[in-house]
């Protein structure tokens, strides 16, 4: 399998999830995610998908700064609408690393466990993602904005081609390559993307 080498350089997400420990999952419960598991997941890489990876990473680590994030007592809450501009591919992302889901989620064993109703959408927020822990309340907001990594300008030459079905194969591999890497000139200035502030 082969993919951008910068996959592996992103740093990974690791958690501690009480069901998985009694299911006898994982030992004690804990696995990590990595950004080549989003990729896996959404079938694609793009500043969104590194957006929403970014959010959850940089969030759970404000959330829990002395410990593991607990998978499935994280609640998520989006300032948009589900349907809207890509909030759900975010919430995919955002759902596969903390467990939270809106209504779909798993219903839990004996009352515990569930990860059902931990994700609402139009909430009365000002920022990209919040993010709650339920066994203290401790809140962050989390703001993406990558508009300042800016892409080649020969991409939009490049994607014009393709749609127009008039791109050989030398450019449609330059745009995979050019596309890539303004994902991943997003992680590595990560911090002029994403803000976090502690509530």
């Amino acid at each position: 399998m082969n993919y951008p080498q910068f996959f592996d350089s992103v740093e990974s997400i690791k958690v501690v999830d009480p069901l998985a420990k009694v299911l006898g999952a994982f030992e004690m419960g804990k696995y990590e995610f990595t950004y080549l598991d989003a990729v896996k997941s959404a079938g694609h890489s793009c500043p969104t998908l590194a957006g929403a990876y970014l959010v959850t990473l940089e969030g759970l680590k404000a959330l829990y700064p002395d410990s593991l994030p607990v998978r499935g007592e994280i609640k998520v809450k989006f300032k948009e609408p589900l349907e809207e501009g890509v909030t759900g591919v975010i919430s995919n992302v955002v759902s596969q690393i903390t467990g939270a889901t809106d209504r779909s989620g798993f219903k839990g064993l004996a009352g515990k466990f569930a990860r059902h109703s931990l994700m609402d959408f139009n909430a009365n927020i000002n920022s990209s993602i919040r993010f709650t822990r339920v066994d203290n309340s401790k809140s962050v907001d989390v703001f993406y904005d990558p508009s300042s990594i800016g892409g080649n300008p020969k991409m939009q030459q490049l994607m014009q081609k393709m749609m127009g079905g008039l791109a050989n194969q030398q450019e449609i591999e330059e745009f995979g390559e050019l596309w890539q890497d303004r994902v991943k000139r997003i992680f590595e200035n990560k911090s002029q993307v994403i803000r976090v502030v502690e509530l």
